[in-house]
């Protein structure tokens, strides 16, 4: 009996030629399986599916993990403001566990013999998935043809055209991830250092003009309303500010950062809805927590970014920082006001029951309620003790 391989498929350059790879040189029994995190809708997973039939797999199937996804993970990297490198909303770092766990869960229900992914061996998703692989379920075999034959785009583009696969290989020159929260933009420009993606390498063209507002609503953290708009579902929350701010072509940037692997790494991105989503939290957050909650969650939220980045979602550690960023959101609820412009927007203000501006003890800059001009004569010069005590013995 052929051995029978679960492959992780997007539909993309390398995980096409996987397939047909697999099926026609290795003579394996290729199962694909989509772990959907929220990227495409129905007609897009049924081209995929399609396309995985002409590719070779016997059976597809499209795993819809957009919810786990966001309980699990997008809630989490919201309480934490989590920005890699103050840039990156680690959209394919952070999915990419998810799906391996999709993956693996499919693997076991059809007793399959392996797993296969088209992580190459330059980049970060293939630690990702192997090591979720590896420690779920060690007694799979793990394939990655892409990786393992050293293979370019240009020779994967080659392998099918010759064996009869027809696709727009002109846009797969760009390697594109698409999920809920954020697209990022791989190839061409991004492997070096001195040159930026054109404007027809993003999805989502500039398509308005002027300016638009916007706002957002919170409760404990969590998004729950845009424009006056109540969602029960999150996701769709989030895909609605995707929507409103991906017209105004806002979220673009590129990033360049650390890969798990030790070597530099860039990549294109575009993700209005993550990143208008953060800013209007960091900003409620602002009103709303004290200082020391804000540093100590800035300090956890830096951390569990670059845990979940680096593969690291399976620690035991992930679950005892999720406890601490849920247990700072208790007062985060509220409403912000953007205002959209092409390319960029401003936050302009909020409204929120909780808002610790809203204090009898003073206006900042106008007037004291709470203390007396000799109350703060003397605290500083307490606070200044130890300042005065080390100049006086340098004799300074």
């Amino acid at each position: 009996m052929k051995k029978k391989v679960v492959l992780a498929f997007s539909g993309g350059l390398d995980t096409s030629f996987c397939a047909m790879y697999l099926s026609r040189e290795k003579g394996y029994e290729v199962y694909t399986a989509l772990a959907n995190t929220g990227g495409f809708d129905g007609d897009e997973c049924r081209a995929i599916e399609e396309r995985a039939c002409k590719l070779g797999a016997v059976k597809h199937v499209t795993l819809n993990i957009e919810q786990e996804y966001y309980e699990k993970s997008i809630r989490y990297m919201v309480f934490g403001n989590v920005l890699r490198n103050g840039t990156y909303p680690i959209s394919v770092s952070s999915e990419r566990i998810f799906q391996a766990l999709a993956i693996i869960r499919y693997a076991k229900e059809i007793h399959a013999d392996a797993v296969a992914h088209g992580s190459t061996g330059a980049g970060n998703d293939q630690v990702r998935f192997d090591l979720t692989f590896d420690v779920l379920a060690p007694e799979m075999e793990i394939i990655t043809p892409t990786r393992d034959m050293k293979l370019s785009r240009e020779y994967e583009i080659s392998y099918l055209k010759e064996h009869g696969y027809v696709a727009d290989f002109a846009r797969m020159e760009y390697s594109i991830n698409k999920g809920l929260w954020g697209t990022s933009i791989g190839g061409k420009e991004t492997l070096s250092s001195d040159t930026t993606l054109p404007e027809a390498a993003y999805p989502s063209p500039l398509r308005a003009e002027g300016s638009e507002a916007l706002a957002i609503d919170f409760e404990r953290g969590e998004i729950c309303g845009v424009n006056g708009e109540t969602y029960d579902s999150k996701p769709d929350a989030i895909r609605r500010v995707e929507a409103i701010g991906s017209r105004w072509a806002v979220g673009r940037d590129m990033h360049v950062g650390d890969t798990i692997i030790g070597i530099k790494g860039r990549v294109g991105f575009e993700a209005a809805g993550p990143l208008l989503i953060i800013n209007a939290h960091r900003l409620l957050e602002k009103h709303t927590l004290t200082k020391w909650q804000q540093y100590w969650k800035d300090q956890t939220g830096t951390w569990y970014g670059m845990f979940l980045h680096e593969a690291q979602y399976l620690e035991p550690v992930m679950r005892d920082m999720e406890a601490f960023l849920q247990s700072t959101q208790q007062r985060v609820t509220g409403r912000v006001f953007l205002t959209l412009r092409p390319y960029h927007y401003t936050l302009t203000g909020i409204e929120s029951p909780y808002d610790l501006m809203k204090s009898e003890f003073g206006v900042y800059g106008e007037e004291q309620k709470a203390w007396t001009a000799d109350d703060v004569k003397g605290f500083t010069r307490i606070l200044g003790n130890q300042m005065k005590t080390y100049y006086s013995i340098k004799g300074e």
